[in-house]
């Protein structure tokens, strides 16, 4: 695929090394966050870091919106399926994140549970019309990517006449969870994790375009770059925030040009705006309650919202104990530090969310990045060389 090697080049790679390593100023460290999963997994799987000089430090953000999902929402849809004798569609991430008690959606279905893993939308709505004794309800989780077709799905249920259709909304918003962790305590007061600039999701924002993030870009003195997901988007994305930080900027840029526009995607936010409306507030895990981070159903829809159809109560549900999921969501600690990863928590046996999806920090460092971190029980700092794909 002549389109993707072009971003993976090792010559270019070098060359962009050696430009951020002029660019860098050594009296001073950069702490840059990426807020994507699949950067994360780019930086590691690319080897970036390595290339990066030794006072450039990427730190993992939120990740994908299954780690941000809370347990109590995952023990609402086995609720949901287990009370209501109905079908459960979802995304495959969302089958083996652990919810309380050690259940998950695959272990429900295990015990009898009619829960079926979707490839979108539209397989939901094609059970719906091949089943229409039974309830179908459709798992909804994602950032603005995956919003716009879950309100094509409810549109086309009401225009076909679909009355066993709903949808369990679980839909958050990028910007409002960036502005949450630049306004925690952790990067405010105690100075735990400094952050200063930011590389933007990819994927969001050809939906939402880059004026979203000019808002918090100007409130609280961060840049922001546009990445997109090939290692040289990186690395020419961490060029252009450090040159913005010592030149004093704090501006929105976009490097991820050739899908990403400021405007974004108009179509899809006209659709997402017809369908649904904000929620006063949202639990996220790792960040808690974040005002007006999320989305639910509007009332003209409200036939096929299973909120409003079932009892959905709020349930408050804590991680597993030693689980340190939420405090690397925030970027406050990394996968290495917690004690369960790589001894319990592995991909096969995952204890929090960070591992179980494709695009969380943990599943990151175990794939990828385990052997590049200090081997703590050797006290030996074990690394890989590895040049540039």
């Amino acid at each position: 695929m002549k389109y993707v090697d072009e971003f993976r080049d090792g010559k270019l790679a070098r060359k962009l090394s050696k430009a951020i390593a002029q660019e860098a100023d050594d009296n001073r460290t950069y702490n840059l966050m990426e807020f994507c999963g699949g950067h994360t997994h780019a930086i590691f799987r690319y080897g970036v870091q390595d290339l990066m000089p030794e006072n450039v430090k990427f730190v993992h953000g939120p990740g994908c919106p299954v780690c941000v999902l809370p347990i109590g929402r995952i023990d609402n849809a086995i609720a949901l399926v287990e009370d209501n004798d109905a079908i459960l569609c979802t995304y495959g991430d969302m089958m083996r994140v652990p919810a309380s008690g050690r259940k998950s959606l695959l272990k429900a279905k295990a015990a009898g549970a009619d829960v079926r893993m979707v490839y979108s939308t539209q397989d939901a709505l094609k059970l719906a019309r091949e089943f229409p004794d039974k309830e179908v309800i459709f798992f909804a989780i994602g950032f603005e990517t995956t919003t716009p077709p879950t309100a094509v799905a409810i549109k086309q249920a009401q225009a076909q006449g679909l009355k066993n259709f709903t949808v369990f909304c679980n839909h958050v918003l990028t910007p409002a969870a960036i502005q949450h962790i630049l306004q925690s305590p952790e990067v405010r007061e105690m100075g735990a994790v400094s952050i200063d600039g930011f590389f933007g999701p990819s994927h969001v924002s050809s939906v939402i375009g880059t004026e979203p993030y000019e808002f918090f870009a100007e409130e609280f003195q961060r840049p922001v770059v546009i990445a997109g997901f090939e290692p040289l988007d990186v690395m020419q994305s961490a060029l252009m925030l450090i040159s913005q930080l010592n030149e004093g900027r704090s501006e929105v840029e976009n490097e991820y040009t050739r899908v990403v526009t400021r405007e974004g995607n108009l179509k899809a936010q006209a659709l997402v705006a017809e369908v649904f409306e904000l929620r006063r507030e949202f639990e996220w895990r790792g960040l808690g309650m974040v005002p007006y981070s999320a989305l639910s159903i509007k009332e003209e829809f409200a036939e096929f919202d299973a909120e409003v159809r079932f009892s959905v109560p709020k349930i408050v549900a804590y991680d597993v104990k030693g689980c340190e999921c939420p405090s690397i969501l925030r970027g406050v600690k990394k996968p290495t530090d917690c004690k369960l990863f790589g001894t319990v928590c592995t991909p096969e046996n995952p204890m929090g969310s960070c591992m179980v999806s494709s695009e969380g920090a943990c599943a990151a460092y175990w794939s990828y990045g385990r052997f590049r971190q200090p081997d703590v029980k050797g006290g030996k700092v074990i690394k890989i060389e590895k040049e540039a794909a």
